[in-house]
């Protein structure tokens, strides 16, 4: 496989698209990331949005040196060559792959795509580009919170024996007042897919990457509790899930079971995680991030007991680059760990985790899930077929 050069005598130039909120996440992480990784030499080069204004007050507050409104010119730049893709999901393939054409390094917000057909082309892009150099990854950034990554290390040394079941939830509140606006984020022709695009495809991918296993059955329920929301002009239908339940078969012979809510009252940002195996479990929550549980099955039965691991030691993933031991990191560290593998990666010719293949088998779940909602509305029993994603 041939490899692309990194440019001689300067540094890699950066472009962002979308300075919202996953642009504030991203332009955070490129802003700190040097500061306390080793990583190439690179330049935070072109901020881009669609508001003129808004953007280049965003582009000065963020630390990138300019700002544009037309991400076309931007990608196709001799100077550039990362493009970090933080727009909606309706906007992913044609930025995407448009960058990879140009010889653009990619990285792109999960999920990958808003459809199956979307990601499909973007996967094929990505693997052409893979030739040549340009290396592309998928940004679920949870793979990058320390106490995940040690749990993924403890499952792949066995500790929890044979894996048996796994249930992920990812609650939010964000829509549980009626009166909350219309935001693109609940039309489906920006957003995909609601609460199950949004966040269950974070569970997902955390299974699939946690278990070392891949989803291959889904049967799925999706609801909307709030059908209507007040739009600019009058009330406005919402056409995507508030919220959505998934039982996954997996490889392995594990049963996982997802459930995503953004009108879980209470809940503000809490994706737990639960892993039983038969001589261990896990489990963990993202409110407490730096945490992780751990119970070791194989010790007398007067000992057992789930311990806290506060995953703050030198030796934990990530953690040599912050604070000494007992300072706790934050959420926004997650994005700072994933430019820096991602740097990592091109400086090193190597395919970055997760890659545009592993997002566009999150998209395949996506689908599954959804067609088995959509399947299941239609029966009159309780009999239902199981919707097959992919036979190993």
């Amino acid at each position: 496989m041939s490899t692309l050069e990194l440019p001689s005598g300067r540094p890699l130039g950066v472009a962002a698209v979308g300075y919202a909120f996953m642009g504030k996440a991203h332009s955070n992480a490129w802003r700190n990331v040097a500061s306390f990784f080793d990583v190439p030499a690179f330049e935070q080069k072109v901020l881009v949005g669609r508001d003129r204004g808004q953007v280049a007050n965003a582009a000065a507050k963020y630390g990138w040196t300019e700002s544009a409104t037309d991400w076309r010119s931007v990608v196709t730049r001799g100077d550039i060559d990362i493009v970090d893709i933080c727009a909606p999901g309706w906007m992913h393939a044609e930025i995407a792959i448009a960058a990879l054409e140009a010889g653009k390094h990619v990285l792109v917000e999960k999920p990958l795509a808003n459809t199956l057909a979307e990601a499909e082309l973007m996967t094929a892009a990505a693997a052409k580009a893979r030739t040549r150099g340009v290396q592309s990854m998928v940004g679920f950034n949870y793979r990058r919170v320390p106490a995940l990554a040690l749990a993924r290390q403890l499952i792949a040394e066995g500790r929890l024996g044979v894996l048996r079941h796994v249930r992920a939830a990812y609650l939010q509140d964000w829509l549980t007042d009626a009166h909350a606006p219309m935001t693109w984020r609940l039309r489906k022709e920006t957003a995909g897919s609601g609460a199950l695009g949004d966040i269950a495809s974070h569970a997902i991918d955390q299974i699939q990457h946690l278990t070392g296993q891949t989803v291959t059955e889904a049967t799925g329920t999706l609801r909307t509790f709030v059908t209507e929301r007040p739009g600019p002009s009058g009330a406005e239908e919402v056409t995507v899930d508030d919220a959505a339940w998934a039982t996954l078969g997996l490889t392995g012979g594990i049963t996982a079971s997802v459930e995503a809510s953004r009108v879980a009252t209470g809940q503000k940002n809490s994706l737990r995680i639960e892993i039983y195996g038969s001589t261990g479990s896990l489990t963990f929550d993202l409110e407490n991030l730096n945490e992780l549980m751990f119970l070791d099955a194989t010790a007398p039965a007067r000992e057992q007991g789930f311990r806290r691991i506060l995953v703050n030691e030198p030796d934990h993933p990530y953690l040599e680059a912050w604070w000494p031991q007992g300072h706790i990191i934050g959420w926004e560290h997650t994005f700072t760990h994933q430019i820096r593998d991602f740097l990592t990666a091109i400086q090193g010719g190597t395919q970055p985790s997760p890659s545009f293949e592993d997002g566009l088998q999150v998209q395949k779940v996506l689908v599954a899930v959804e067609e088995s909602a959509a399947n299941r509305s239609l029966l009159t029993t309780v009999d239902h077929p199981t919707l097959i994603i992919e036979r190993a």
